[in-house]
């Protein structure tokens, strides 16, 4: 009996050093795999989060470079007034409107354009490539274009366009600078989404649209309850990237209105940039900055979050 409980022991402390052995292994192996990695996230934390340390120890000194003597604490006296602004909670406003116009209207034109991609036709390759190419500008030129070439009210395509409906002339970026922009993005992201849609449509199982056509379902039944939901992972992302994206959109409202007339369509990047670079207001600046940068990670991590359980229910 005492030789049967020895052996009991023995073996317990032979399980409980193989378990700690398998653990340290399973340790090593982890760090092992982790550690061809350390450098890049060292370097992503040295290029990201600093300089994101340093933006808010400037947001909260009183630091303006035409008053370099004023150079204080404040604490948290800059965020009070940047939520006093007016101007800063209309380009809060105009912030939300172009992104959402934007993503909506890209969206909406990605998947009819993929739709129609997502078929056999002549010259498909050649028609791809036309639909693709507004992505594939830089979007310095994207909006120098809209502005001269389409937008300008004496020799521009949309103003001889709507001519020959006998609609006089309109000074776009003047008298209707949101829908200038919005016009502008819109031409540039529909490709984003419409890749982005193909995609989703070319992947679909085709075993559950011919089971579909079997059953009688026509193609607007088709495409609301057996398409439509196949798509919903690939609208969802198309809808987080580009709202992450357009939401620091700065090159068409600087070169295509600058923020005008007045402050009417500027977004809180142009805005920033003008505190800073115009206004010489390094604290209100880097302010704006940490509350942008906050509220864009608020967002991103909802989004993500019901895009993982989309995921996660489909599975």
């Amino acid at each position: 009996m005492a030789t049967t409980l020895v052996d009991k022991h023995n073996l317990k402390q032979h399980q409980r050093r193989t378990e700690k052995d398998g653990s340290g292994m399973s340790k090593a192996e982890g760090w092992r795999r982790r550690g061809p990695l350390l450098p890049a996230l060292i370097f992503t934390i040295v290029i990201t989060q600093l300089p994101f340390l340093v933006t808010i120890w400037y947001s909260m000194r009183n630091w303006n470079l035409l008053r370099p003597d004023g150079n204080q604490f404040n604490g948290l006296q800059n965020y009070v007034d940047i939520f006093r602004d007016s101007t800063f909670r209309s380009s809060a406003v105009n912030s939300i409107v172009i992104t959402l116009g934007c993503v909506f209207f890209a969206m909406v034109l990605g998947i009819i354009f993929a739709l129609l991609l997502d078929r056999k036709f002549r010259g498909q390759g050649v028609v791809r490539t036309m639909l693709i190419t507004p992505f594939l500008i830089m979007p310095v030129a994207g909006a120098t274009l809209w502005s001269i070439s389409m937008l300008n009210p004496s020799f521009g395509l949309v103003n001889w366009v709507i001519s020959l409906v006998g609609i006089p002339p309109v000074d776009w970026t003047s008298q209707h600078p949101i829908v200038s922009i919005l016009m502008a993005l819109v031409w540039q992201w529909t490709p984003f989404t419409m890749l982005l849609v193909l995609a989703g449509l070319q992947s679909q199982p085709k075993d559950v649209l011919e089971a579909a056509q079997i059953d009688g379902a026509g193609w607007t039944k088709t495409f609301f309850w057996v398409t439509l939901p196949q798509l919903r992972r690939y609208i969802e992302l198309g809808v987080l990237l580009g709202t992450i994206y357009v939401v620091n959109t700065f090159d068409q409202i600087y070169l295509m209105t600058a923020g005008g007339p007045g402050t009417a369509s500027a977004n809180l990047p142009f805005y920033i940039y003008q505190r800073a670079f115009l206004g010489f207001d390094i604290g209100q600046a880097a302010a704006m900055g940490v509350v942008v940068v906050i509220a864009t990670i608020i967002i991103a991590t909802l989004a993500l979050r019901l895009i993982f359980r989309s995921f996660d229910a489909k599975d």
